[in-house]
């Protein structure tokens, strides 16, 4: 069973300046994208960039296991050996996705219109999580899944033998979902189409048509029409991953809360599905500038500068933008904490079922470190203290959560007195780097209890 291990304290510190290039990692959703196309393809497709957390590592593992060749060659280059549509083989043993919830989804949907059967698991934070949301509609193409009370891991699922086509519309805006029903699509005849009510991140469809999948897009009265055409032979592809967004996220948003930094980050993936937060936070006043835009892989990207920002103030956060930053929230909320005035979070449910409930995770964290915070059953409202007003001064459990982990380290480096969080082991799914990140830049990050 996939695992951190022991429970890893770590504590912030109020820290001077925070200066210097950031160098985050890998688009996350990219990099499990890549290596499961790859997989589909037929021939060598070749990564570089890949994000090398656990996540990814587990979804590398999983494509093994269903018979890619998939062969590391130095830090972030790797290649893999694809089988074609509908060449998975069936695998010997459990597949453990970790923490990871895009692994398993997008996984699941690859194999469900393939006849095998295989078996997923998790850590326990994936165990607790919602799988009938990517089952359901999965068993429309003939698929068949059997797990715990609640669709929740551990689950096998029994592909279908003879697939058929589906029109199917999401009832929640959700990348996953939307992703896990086209790669089914690829193994089912004619067309089959997904319809969204606000368009989630795009990653699958841009790199669907990269490896010459015939995709499909267009706005209707119902929604946002997506189509893709069964029974491609992708072909391989040289795939240079942009770098995560949601990464760029931490240092970008201490930056504008630590006074006198000035942070750039570099070639960050800038597609309009995941700048949500960069939106927001010029909205609320933030010294956020984007330098260099340019397009590499099919992918939008630019150079963000950000500089300490002490004139942000709290905004109401339009809930058409939350597939955009749904990741983002936490991160979101503990910038808020140090704006004047209130931001409204709303149309946040999908933080409930997250590795963590994010809203409560965040609301009681920040309670405990002296902010005032409302929350509704699918919103949250921080009240802002200001430039320097979070007291701070206390330890926040991360819920096995590495996005809650790292906000609340975020939020001590500009707090009055240090913030902990109890267990910062679960980074390394995610963000492997980002430890030495932020030290790099000046943050104060002390591991342990000292």
């Amino acid at each position: 069973m996939a695992s951190h291990g022991p429970a890893q304290k770590m504590t912030a510190r109020p820290s001077g300046p925070l200066k210097g290039v950031a160098e985050v990692p890998g688009d996350k959703s990219i990099s499990h994208r890549a290596l499961i196309l790859g997989a589909l393809a037929v021939g060598e497709t070749r990564i570089s960039g890949l994000l090398e957390g656990q996540d990814v590592l587990d979804t590398a593992r999983a494509m093994a296991a269903f018979g890619a060749g998939v062969v590391r060659h130095g830090m972030g280059r790797w290649s893999v050996h694809g089988v074609g549509v509908g060449g998975f083989a069936e695998p010997e043993d459990v597949i453990d996705c970790g923490n990871s919830g895009t692994g398993v989804r997008l996984i699941m949907g690859a194999m469900a219109t393939s006849p095998i059967t295989a078996t997923f698991t998790g850590d326990a934070s994936l165990r607790s999580r919602p799988m009938g949301r990517v089952t359901d509609p999965l068993a429309l193409f003939g698929a068949r899944a059997v797990g715990r009370d609640g669709g929740r891991l551990p689950m096998t699922i029994v592909g279908a033998a003879e697939p058929v086509p589906v029109d199917y519309t999401t009832p929640m805006a959700s990348a996953q979902v939307k992703s896990a029903v086209l790669l089914a699509g690829l193994g089912a005849p004619g067309q089959t189409v997904v319809t969204e009510h606000s368009p989630t991140r795009d990653h699958t469809e841009r790199m669907l048509r990269g490896f010459g999948a015939e995709v499909a897009t267009e706005s209707t009265g119902k929604g946002f029409r997506i189509a893709v055409t069964g029974h491609p032979e992708l072909q391989p592809q040289t795939i240079a991953v942009p770098r995560d967004p949601s990464s760029a996220t931490f240092p970008v948003c201490a930056a504008l809360i630590v006074p006198g930094s000035d942070v750039l980050v570099a070639n960050i993936g800038m597609s309009p599905t995941r700048a949500g937060l960069f939106t927001t936070l010029r909205e609320m006043g933030a010294d956020l500038t984007f330098e260099n835009p340019r397009e590499e892989g099919g992918e939008p990207v630019a150079d963000l500068r950000a500089r300490y920002s002490p004139d942000m103030k709290g905004v109401e956060v339009p809930p058409v933008r939350a597939p955009s930053m749904i990741d983002e929230y936490p991160i979101l909320s503990v910038v808020a904490a140090f704006a004047e005035g209130a931001t409204l979070m709303a149309g946040v449910h999908e933080l409930r079922v997250k590795e963590s409930d994010r809203i409560d995770a965040m609301a009681e964290g920040l309670r405990a470190c002296g902010v005032a915070v409302d929350e509704t059953e699918d919103s949250f409202t921080v009240h802002g203290r200001g430039p320097g007003g979070v007291p701070g001064g206390t330890t926040c459990a991360a819920r096995l959560d590495h996005r809650i982990a790292m906000s609340f380290l975020i939020c001590g480096l500009a707090a009055r007195a240090p913030v902990s969080v109890d267990d910062a082991g679960p980074i390394a799914t995610s963000f492997p780097a980002f430890e030495p990140l932020m030290r790099d830049l000046g943050a104060e990050l002390i591991a342990g209890d000292r």
